[in-house]
């Protein structure tokens, strides 16, 4: 083995640098490159899985389903990391695959991040800062949360629209396209049902993401939820945003794991949070997302 073949050496905190896979399904939404972007775009494994950092253009990736099988429904996917990362496998690409074989068409939206540190090393610093700090405002603070992700928010937008204005062509119901996200990606489905304009996500997918209150309107789409009681980012506060849902008289589901800690996605575990997604196909099935039309 030469050197230039050996694998990248793993470091202290746990993750390997990575080259950028290929991505030639990936559709650049045209929403430009983040001004404020300080370091080229790289990618990192950890957790056997794969994330992206440093992302300033967005793009969208089609996992489209079987024609066979097709429900006409679709889902934007929304992977986490805090808005400085992209966990793009175990939340992102894994479950666009699990939908597909489901019949669903789903759409990885890897949306613009905030700039770190082009130095993985120091990225961990940063990382590890952000955690022994204040919980993120989304925990606690809708309104700032939802007014510091215009970014975010516009990528979602044109991820909707891109599906939209190719729906004959991905065998998609321009009705029944709705939206998941875990983490901060949860955070940016919410802020996309509740103030992304012409979005209008049909359903969306909290997944161990925003708890707060938030101001609901009567045409909020259905929400389903699903996090775990030992997540670290948990505040034992009680679960408000299922009371905004209520309130307005919208339909919301919750399931709420006594195990899975945060980011469990795809990955399998001895837990039963590992049945979230088949819990989700079936909240979609009663809904009448599954039915082929």
């Amino acid at each position: 083995m030469t050197s230039s073949d050996a694998p990248a050496a793993p470091v202290q905190h746990g993750m390997t640098p990575i080259e950028i896979p290929a991505q030639p399904d990936a559709i650049e939404l045209g929403t430009g490159p983040l001004p404020e972007a300080s370091a080229p775009e790289s990618w990192h494994s950890e957790y056997g899985s794969m994330f992206a950092r440093n992302v300033g253009v967005a793009t969208l990736t089609p996992f489209l389903p079987d024609p066979a099988t097709a429900t006409g429904t679709a889902v934007v996917v929304a992977p986490g990391g805090g808005f400085m990362s992209l966990s793009m496998e175990n939340e992102g690409w894994d479950v666009a695959r699990a939908l597909a074989d489901r019949g669903v068409a789903a759409f990885v939206l890897k949306y613009r991040l905030r700039p770190t540190p082009a130095s993985l090393d120091d990225f961990a610093v940063a990382i590890r800062e952000m955690l022994a700090g204040p919980l993120p405002s989304h925990r606690h603070d809708p309104a700032t949360a939802l007014g510091s992700l215009d970014p975010q928010i516009a990528d979602a937008r044109a991820a909707f629209a891109l599906v939209r204005s190719r729906a004959a062509e991905w065998g998609v119901d321009p009705e029944r396209i709705g939206m998941v996200g875990f983490s901060a990606g949860a955070m940016l489905t919410v802020a996309t049902a509740l103030v992304g304009g012409d979005a209008k996500p049909a359903f969306i997918g909290d997944i161990y993401g925003p708890l707060s209150a938030f101001e609901v309107p009567d045409d909020a789409p259905p929400l389903f939820i699903a996090l775990a009681a030992d997540d670290g980012l948990f505040e034992p506060n009680g679960f408000p945003i299922v009371e905004s849902w209520r309130s307005a008289g919208r339909p919301v589901e919750l399931h709420f794991y006594e195990r899975g800690g945060h980011g469990f996605g795809m990955y399998p575990k001895e837990t039963t949070s590992t049945d979230w997604f088949g819990s989700f196909v079936s909240w979609m099935r009663m809904h009448g997302l599954l039915e082929r039309r």
